[in-house]
């Protein structure tokens, strides 16, 4: 994070500040709502999360309850306390970070496209309940992306993972893009748009043995 920061204040005349915080710990929304607080907080982007990958009877209870608590309950716990803070001002702007997963069942992902899925139908709820108070929500839906996902989750992407993967600056554009423009929800790519769209046409029984095959560890 320090070397993030040096690289950004070398090209941007911006502020930077840096909270320590693991957000998967109960009271850390708060907390860190508390430690910013008064602050106007004009964007707030919800992308703090983990996958755990494999049979899910197999993988660790614990690491299933930290990944739930943090993709979830922090997600909203912010959403909730920021974004009053926004509708009492009148303006504002939340990016909730969920994933392509959410559209469908993934096994060897089960309990994290379930918690994804949560998070695409809160947002997009909220981007209703939220316009009329001048805040927008937007949900930013990516597939596989550059980033260390896949070594938090303990999966090896597979060749046609790779050959579909999106940069992470090419997402986080794309995400920007949408959040500006009011949008209700955005899933970045034309193979994450045309697999999205497939399982409105496909039954979920197919999505979900598909999806098996495609995330297969190789």
């Amino acid at each position: 994070m320090q070397e993030l920061k040096r690289e950004i204040l070398a090209n941007h005349p911006v502020e930077i500040e840096i909270i320590k915080l693991d957000l998967a710990a109960k009271g850390a929304a708060q907390k860190l709502f508390d430690q910013l607080h008064p602050k106007p907080i004009d964007i707030l982007i919800n992308n703090a999360g983990f996958g755990v990958y494999g049979n899910f009877l197999k993988q660790d209870l614990q690491r299933q309850r930290d990944m739930l608590a943090l993709n979830m309950i922090t997600l909203t716990e912010l959403s909730h306390l920021f974004g009053g803070e926004m509708a009492k001002r009148g303006n504002g702007y939340i990016l909730q970070v969920s994933s392509l997963a959410g559209y469908q069942a993934m096994p060897n992902y089960a309990a994290y496209s379930a918690a994804k899925s949560y998070v695409l139908l809160l947002g997009e709820a909220l981007h209703h309940e939220l316009k009329p108070k001048g805040v927008t929500c937007t949900v930013l839906s990516p597939g596989i992306t550059a980033t260390e996902f896949f070594k938090a989750s303990g999966q090896t992407p597979s060749k046609n993972n790779r050959k579909i993967m999106m940069s992470s600056s090419d997402v986080v554009q794309i995400g920007l893009d949408a959040l500006r423009a009011g949008k209700q929800s955005v899933v970045p790519g034309f193979v994450n748009k045309v697999m999205c769209l497939a399982t409105r046409f496909v039954s979920r029984r197919v999505t979900a043995r598909v999806s098996y095959q495609l995330m297969k560890n190789r």
